[in-house]
């Protein structure tokens, strides 16, 4: 019980002294150890791969599941370890509808007939969609939020562990001074001078070991973020591949469509005018007159008659 009080007042101390080093570098009225240019090089560069990084798989979620909703189901799905409900594409939702209408206008027709046809391929082209989608789950999304919360994750806590030990230092060091500048003088505690800088001297160098210790602890996790990269960068050529395919595969599937409802469209009538076939509209409108263009053609009579003669030429444009 003895042991317990004796550290937590030790531990309420030493947080009561973080506080007031901090607190005194803000105010300026203390000094503050600067780490080294190559370590706050590491630091920025990871600081932006995080953020970055969490912008990026924000977006590709959002992308994979439009709608906020699912993906917070999903989330609470991950979270809990149970697997996510396999839920319909809009483009299945809309290949469902169709086909039931198809089968309501009847197969024989030829709307209902295509309807069926287009709607069985918004099908197919939701089931490629899902497996896109399952795929760049676990080949970018899946190690992208790994990296955020392992990697990422522990070099924050790292990172926030060395802050303190800086602080503990520079703690340290404000006793040391304070010490020295006591000396030749009366000390109010009834302890010499000499004994109080022997003994920040002690937790000095303590505590610039501990520093010294986390701060090497944390410039290796720190340097890891390019490995960490390289791997990103083989996960963002897999998700690349597997867009490439599934776009491929969607276009094939529209092509064997395009060519399935051209092989079923049925000839237009042709209509007979002049001796001439012209295709008549499969859906006709109101039809409008024949447009008739008079051109005169004058002959003048070679043997000097007192009258000309005309005749006129009737061009019959398609209705």
């Amino acid at each position: 019980m003895d042991f317990n009080v004796k550290k937590l007042v030790k531990d309420a101390g030493t947080a009561l002294s973080r506080v007031v080093q901090l607190t005194e570098e803000k105010l300026g009225t203390s000094e503050k150890t600067e780490l080294d240019a190559h370590f706050e090089f590491l630091a920025d560069r990871a600081d932006a791969t995080k953020t970055w990084t969490e912008k990026i798989l924000k977006n590709t979620e959002a992308m994979l599941t439009p709608n906020p909703g699912n993906r917070i189901e999903d989330f609470f799905f991950e979270k809990i370890d149970k697997k996510k409900p396999n839920r319909l594409s809009n483009l299945e939702y809309v290949g469902i509808d169709m086909i039931e209408a198809g089968n309501d206008f009847g197969p024989g027709t030829a709307y209902g007939g295509a309807l069926i046809k287009v709607g069985q391929c918004q099908q197919k082209l939701g089931q490629i969609e899902r497996d896109f989608i399952g795929t760049a789950a676990n080949c970018y999304v899946q190690p992208l939020r790994k990296f955020l919360d392992g990697d990422m994750k522990t070099i924050s806590k790292e990172r926030t562990i060395l802050e303190t030990k800086r602080l503990d230092l520079d703690a340290s060091k404000n006793r040391v001074r304070k010490a020295r500048s006591m000396l030749g003088q009366q000390s109010e505690s009834g302890v010499s001078p000499e004994v109080l800088l022997d003994q920040a001297e002690r937790e000095l160098r303590v505590a610039q070991s501990e520093f010294d210790r986390q701060s090497e602890i944390t410039k290796f996790l720190l340097e890891g973020v390019s490995s960490s990269q390289a791997g990103h960068l083989r996960c963002l050529h897999e998700f690349v591949e597997a867009q490439a395919r599934h776009y491929a595969q969607c276009h094939a599937a529209m092509q064997d469509l395009q060519r399935e409802l051209a092989g079923a469209r049925q000839p237009s009538p042709l209509l007979r005018v002049n001796s001439e076939e012209v295709t008549e509209l499969s859906h006709p409108a109101a039809p409008s007159p024949p447009q008739v263009q008079s051109l005169p053609t004058y002959h003048q009579s070679l043997a000097g008659s007192d009258y000309v003669t005309a005749s006129f030429v009737t061009d019959v444009t398609k209705v």
